[in-house]
């Protein structure tokens, strides 16, 4: 039985990118609290379509719509379709995103415009339209996939750590502004996470496993269900009275400087 300040029966909830990987363990955990679920994509409406059947077939409501978060007429079109379709928006969460590694010194003016625009002013682009209706309702849940890359630097993704970096103080900056009408706008950064894009690197002798598994507290990668607590509790009541947070789900490497290769 789930506890009555996690239960999102009842909520409508909009995730951008949620057509696979981290975005769909993060929906599906909203989902399972009750959530009915719009999922949102760009690339094709196959993989939208392909997504909502996955949603379905473990008896969740899902249904889905394709638009892209940086343009702003088709954001704002699709939020006023969305809620006269399903009714107000309860629930945000900014997820669509790509990132290009690529050393700064390398890297064409054009890649990374690209990166900031998806990734940072996508997410301003996506929440202005639906921030302005939680605002006059006086009830919101924004929650912004941020990254271990808002605190930290690392070789070839200098316009993702960019972005992610702006993101956590545009974070800080909506809940700012929003609190007083009882929107509350908070982050969750994911570790390192095992899904099918790091498959072919998660085995026994690749340099990068090694690297996680060492520089990881929790000496392994994170299943993408171990993000569903943390999105749940942001999405709930049970967070009522936080906003302007960075939860950051990573098995504690941000906590540590690491360990020695030849430490136990």
């Amino acid at each position: 039985m789930t506890h009555p300040l996690f239960d999102l029966r009842g909520k409508v909830a909009l995730i951008t990118g949620a057509t696979h990987g981290l975005g769909m363990a993060m929906a599906s955990g909203l989902a399972s609290a009750g959530a009915k679920l719009i999922i949102n994509g760009n690339s094709s409406q196959e993989k939208i379509d392909k997504a909502v059947e996955y949603y379905r077939a473990q008896g969740f409501q899902a249904f889905g719509y394709r638009f892209n978060v940086t343009d702003e007429d088709q954001v704002t079109a699709a939020v006023e379709q969305i809620e006269k379709d399903h009714g107000a928006i309860d629930i945000l969460i900014n997820n669509a995103g790509i990132i290009k590694r690529t050393p700064l010194l390398e890297m064409s003016l054009e890649d990374f415009e690209e990166v900031i625009k998806i990734d940072l002013t996508g997410v301003f682009t996506m929440t202005r339209p639906v921030a302005r209706k939680m605002v006059e309702r006086r009830q919101g849940k924004i929650i912004n996939v941020c990254s271990m890359m808002s605190e930290l630097g690392r070789n070839s993704v200098g316009a993702y750590a960019a972005a992610k970096g702006g993101l956590k103080m545009l974070t800080k900056n909506m809940a700012t502004e929003w609190a007083k009408h009882n929107v509350q706008v908070n982050g969750i950064g994911p570790g390192y996470f095992a899904t099918s894009q790091t498959e072919p690197i998660r085995v026994d002798g690749h340099p990068f496993n090694e690297f996680i598994i060492n520089r990881t507290p929790a000496a392994k990668w994170g299943d993408p269900d171990d993000l569903q607590g943390a999105t749940i509790f942001l999405a709930s009541k049970a967070s009522d009275f936080v906003t302007g947070q960075i939860v950051y789900v990573d098995g504690g490497i941000l906590a540590t400087i690491g360990k020695p290769s030849n430490e136990a």
